[in-house]
């Protein structure tokens, strides 16, 4: 398998089959021609579409062949042109939706305890649009799908890539599954253990498929999507040959999803690349177009993170491309293509290792946990280098790790993080992080304690960690000379209530917690939110033992959930305390995103400087529509060897730089979008 091309796009093509006059205007050559002038050189064509219909002359599923399909060779002629320009093109086919198998097995659908079929987002009625049903893979439709990939793999025989959709747990209790269960020691009237059986039931069919892909094309790529990548991929990632994130930030994905799941992915050893789509909106937005600005950002934000770049269009019916689409992708394929030199075979230059709560929690999937959400969205502002880590990671090459806000820590875990810590790394743990999972204690002594007693509202249920929109729960921390140096030395309101905890005697007190006259309910309220601060302390809201910190407040949730400011200021001081230095620095606004990659074999590394800003113009989505320059940006980095120059690029206009202690400082005169500054070392 050659690597992953820089330059793709995924051609959705889920056709209803009652459009008529499919492919009546495809024609080869300008198909291909097209795509090339638009930079691309990889595209993922359709074999069969969530309606179920067959785009190729099918011998053995006659049936299914679009009903208005005009030409029954339209994608081996899609194939046949792109190869002939040197255009690779993997081949879609999807798993769990299918319109056409699902209204007439109803044997082989998925469906909950109640017998009724499962749909995305739960369960589906026949007057609902969509083909959203769900499609279970222990049924007698798993031998339909071998044979239809093994139709494919020798009918387009060599097959550059697989691509299989919609492939994800599900919940099932049908019958097939019930029995497998009950034989496999599952309970099927529980939730978690059909997720269980469900995950380790994908598990092995993947296995079984790549097994069936490699066998019949021993180059080929693999990958089955489900939305999203994280946790639960690590024990079937054998079965991919490299990883696709999708993450429409216009979609349900936000602009706070990729970078969350690119900084977990680039961690696990396997090529990878990164959806967007040329959609407004979602998939499926046919006639609409996405910002320029917008789609540069989302393209050279996957450049920045070391990832390829997948922009997504839904093919017409006629089989046209619509010219304006891709006059819009080669505008940023084009620019894409001349910075690829500078942004294949990266290392990523880190010095944080963020903790996802993802592995702890079920159901998060792409719908990310708002401590994660915010920890990254804080550090991005800060311009702190980190990944995102799980609890089987290595540590070893991160100065610090992060766990926000509700990571538990089991026996395992805590022997890993004490022997990081002895080893010299620091840990910032916050709120219910690094309690056991039951959490009745902390798993290990980095000088709180937990206290038997913990806030409750007038129904007996624990506050703490709850974001609320009045800060009904809420506490005050009053900044000192190591936290929240730079803010006014009075009480700042945290709006969710901190676990009660108390400090060892070893443990140094950096910040105390202060209560709230009362808290705000039926019986005692103040004005129209929280009430003002009593004056008494209440907990230590910040304590320090050794190599580690812990803040009693959720203050990631809490900065995703309504931004304070001063909750950013506190982490970045005690970051400071706990880093000692950083790797890059640059006196821009918080707008902009920075990172740091090495090309070791160019002997030079890259510093990524962005500024895009999505704004909600809308009620629904994120937009990005102006491009706002910055001009003489001061940034400094730390090198590991001589500078011998420090140019931007691709324009290869040299800057002035100094060095001194291990790093080398520049001034950028304007960043229009991107620039990237290749810090080139002497030989």
């Amino acid at each position: 398998m050659d690597k992953l091309r820089f330059r793709q796009i995924h051609l959705d093509f889920h056709t209803s089959e009652l459009i008529g006059g499919i492919g009546k205007d495809f024609r080869p050559r300008e198909f291909a021609e097209t795509l090339k002038r638009a930079h691309v050189n990889s595209i993922t064509v359709f074999a069969r579409c969530h309606h179920g219909m067959i785009y190729y002359d099918s011998r053995l599923n006659p049936e299914r062949i679009h009903p208005g399909l005009v030409n029954k060779n339209l994608l081996k002629e899609q194939i046949e042109a792109c190869h002939a320009v040197g255009i690779r093109t993997p081949v879609y086919t999807t798993v769990q939706w299918d319109y056409y198998t699902a209204q007439r097995h109803r044997d082989w659908l998925c469906v909950d305890e109640n017998g009724q079929s499962i749909g995305d987002g739960g369960p589906q009625l026949p007057k609902e649009a969509g083909f959203y049903e769900r499609l279970c893979l222990n049924t007698s439709y798993r031998t339909f799908l071998k044979r239809h990939v093994e139709e494919i793999l020798e009918e387009f025989n060599p097959v550059d890539g697989i691509f299989l959709d919609i492939v994800s747990p599900v919940a099932c209790m049908c019958p097939v599954c019930k029995d497998k269960m009950l034989r496999q020691g599952y309970n099927p009237l529980l939730l978690k253990d059909r997720l269980a059986f469900s995950q380790k039931s994908i598990n092995e069919w993947q296995q079984e498929m790549t097994e069936l892909i490699k066998g019949k094309a021993p180059e080929a790529t693999v990958f089955y999507n489900k939305g999203h990548i994280g946790t639960a991929q690590r024990e079937s990632e054998a079965s991919y040959t490299h990883f696709e994130l999708e993450s429409l930030p216009s979609g349900i994905w936000g602009y706070l999803h990729f970078p969350s799941t690119v900084r977990y992915v680039r961690t696990l050893g396997k090529e990878y690349l990164s959806h967007t789509g040329k959609f407004h909106t979602m998939w499926g937005d046919f006639h609409s177009y996405k910002n320029q600005a917008a789609l540069e950002f989302e393209c050279f934000h996957m450049l920045a993170m070391g990832s390829g770049c997948l922009i997504g269009d839904q093919l017409n019916p006629d089989g046209k491309l619509t010219p304006a689409v891709y006059d819009l992708i080669g505008a940023v394929y084009s620019q894409v293509e001349e910075k690829e030199p500078w942004c294949k075979d990266i290392t990523p230059v880190t010095e944080i290792g963020v903790f996802t709560p993802e592995e702890f929690l079920s159901g998060a999937d792409m719908y990310l946990p708002k401590s994660l959400q915010g920890a990254v969205r804080m550090l991005q502002e800060s311009a702190l280098q980190f990944d995102v880590v799980d609890s089987h990671s290595d540590y070893g090459k991160y100065k610090l790790l992060i766990l926000p806000d509700e990571i538990p820590v089991e026996k395992r875990l805590a022997d890993k993080l004490e022997a990081y810590m002895q080893a010299g790394g620091k840990v910032l743990f916050t709120c219910k992080s690094g309690l056991l999972p039951d959490e009745s204690q902390f798993a290990m002594d980095i000088g709180a304690v937990k206290k038997a007693q913990q806030p409750e509202n007038v129904w007996g249920q624990e506050t703490v960690g709850v974001s609320m929109e009045k800060g009904d729960y809420c506490q005050y921390i009053l900044p000192g000379d190591k936290i929240g140096k730079e803010l006014p030395r009075t009480y700042h309101v945290m709006y969710s209530r901190g676990l009660n905890v108390t400090g060892t005697k070893e443990a140094e007190i950096l910040a105390d917690a202060y209560g709230s006259v009362f808290d705000r309910d039926y019986r005692h309220f103040c004005s129209h939110r929280q009430s003002p601060c009593s004056g008494e302390k209440a907990q230590p809201a910040v304590i320090q033992k050794g190599n580690s910190i812990y803040f009693s407040h959720p203050v990631f949730t809490q900065y995703q959930y309504n931004g304070p400011l001063w909750c950013k200021k506190m982490v970045q001081d005690a970051i400071d305390l706990l880093l000692g230095g950083r790797i890059a620095r640059h006196n821009g606004p918080s707008s902009m995103l920075l990172a740091v990659n090495d090309q070791k074999a160019e002997n030079r590394r890259i510093v990524h400087l962005l500024h895009y800003i999505p704004e909600r113009r809308c009620e629904m989505i994120d937009v990005i529509e102006d491009v706002i320059p910055l001009f003489h940006i001061r940034c400094q980095v730390e090198v590991e060897k001589k500078v011998g120059s420090v140019l931007c690029q691709p324009q290869g206009r040299e800057l002035p730089f100094e060095e001194a202690g291990g790093s080398v400082t520049f001034e950028v005169p304007e960043i229009r979008g991107h620039q990237m500054i290749e810090i080139r070392y002497e030989n």
